[in-house]
């Protein structure tokens, strides 16, 4: 059985128009990498979005994007340290899109005063990878005994068998 291996990943960078593709990139290397296709296109639109988001409505552009897989979910954090950064009409439709294709997310404060944006994405059935196999590895359970000591008489006469064996084939 195939395991997964708890993955993390972390970036920092400066949020432009033209980061926002590079970012969508390097996500997604990240997820090809970790076997995670299917995730690319949700996780890069979400992550996009908020790239976008932050770019238009921020005045402090420096965010942190941290991504999380555990076997069963993968968690895509974006945060930064903007304190002027206000949920306006963009921000929602942006923060509707988010609830709408993942499976959880939410908001929450930093204690620098920032904002993290997170949102969950679930492998889909067939996909699940359980990070511990669910049935332990076979185990030899009866103990081995360990050859006695044979008489020296018995190897002889077993090893001159073996010869007289061999002198009659000849």
């Amino acid at each position: 059985m195939k395991t997964a291996v708890p993955c993390y990943y972390h970036l920092d960078v400066d949020v432009s128009p033209e980061r926002v593709g590079q970012v969508r990139r390097i996500l997604a290397a990240h997820l090809r990498y970790w076997d995670l296709e299917t995730l690319v296109e949700p996780v890069c639109r979400g992550a996009g979005m908020l790239l976008e988001a932050i770019d238009e409505h921020a005045t402090d552009k420096f965010i942190s994007i941290e991504m999380w897989w555990n076997g069963q979910h993968l968690i895509t954090a974006v945060g930064g340290d903007d304190r002027e950064l206000r949920p306006d009409p963009d921000l929602r439709a942006c923060l509707e899109h988010i609830a709408a294709m993942s499976d959880g997310w939410g908001c929450c404060a930093t204690d620098t005063g920032g904002k993290v944006i997170w949102f969950s994405q679930r492998a889909r059935t067939g996909e699940r990878v359980p990070l511990v196999p669910t049935a332990p590895e076979p185990s030899l359970r009866e103990v081995l005994q360990v050859p006695r000591d044979l008489p020296v008489a018995a190897l002889a006469a077993a090893t001159g068998a073996h010869n007289g064996v061999l002198e009659e084939a000849r």
